[in-house]
């Protein structure tokens, strides 16, 4: 009974998890853990000309996602869209960004923040620390136990470790690939929510992207 009402409970705090991170009000702008970042430059623009575009709602919706503003907290949440029967195919791993505007004095900074769900990030280092910490356990126990007295104890031995890297490795290659399908539809709602911007402007106006290492 105690593990059906612990699986319950587990099961309600990713639900909750997941809808914090997802939800545009102001308690989540920020809601996410923060694994990357990236910084561009609108040149020729201002900060509240930025901010003037997403009008009386503070929502500017995109084609792929929405951006809205808190001023409150002076940073831009962007989110892809997230429809409950896409067809689209969605990974464990979702992104959201949150936006800082910086003036500067050719223009506007802009300081981006990828972050994903705090039980994705925990649940992935507690998958990947379990996985090396237990082969590691074994070897060092299967060692103290004599197993390595023996041809056959070195095999076993070497296979139980291969295992566990073949598992880590399977475990890095997916993360990579799900990281990289999510941020590229973090990246197009980013570059919507610039053309948005640019598009309110001049046609002279100019932009520049001076993107750092993520």
């Amino acid at each position: 009974m105690a593990g059906i009402f612990g699986a319950i409970l587990f099961v309600l705090l990713i639900i909750g998890d997941w809808y914090q991170f997802t939800s545009l009000r102001s308690f989540a702008a920020q809601y996410g853990f923060g694994i990357a970042r990236r910084h561009d430059s609108l040149n020729t623009l201002s900060r509240q000309s930025l901010i003037k575009r997403f009008g009386k709602h503070d929502t500017i919706a995109l084609p792929h996602g929405v951006a809205r503003w808190f001023g409150t907290q002076e940073v831009i949440s962007l989110r892809p869209s997230y429809q409950l029967f896409s067809m689209r195919f969605r990974t464990a791993w979702p992104l959201k960004g949150t936006i800082t505007l910086h003036p500067t004095e050719t223009g506007v900074a802009l300081h981006l923040t990828k972050r994903v769900p705090w039980s994705s990030g925990l649940l992935t280092l507690t998958w990947l620390g379990l996985v090396a910490i237990g082969t590691m356990i074994f070897l060092v126990t299967f060692a103290i136990d004599g197993g390595f007295n023996s041809a056959s104890g070195w095999f076993l031995a070497l296979g139980i470790a291969g295992l566990g890297a073949l598992v880590l490795l399977f475990g890095l290659i997916l993360i990579s690939l799900a990281y990289r399908l999510e941020d590229s539809r973090l990246m197009q709602v980013y570059r919507e929510l610039q053309d948005v911007w640019l598009n309110a402007q001049q046609p002279s106006a100019g932009a520049s992207q001076v993107a750092s290492p993520e």
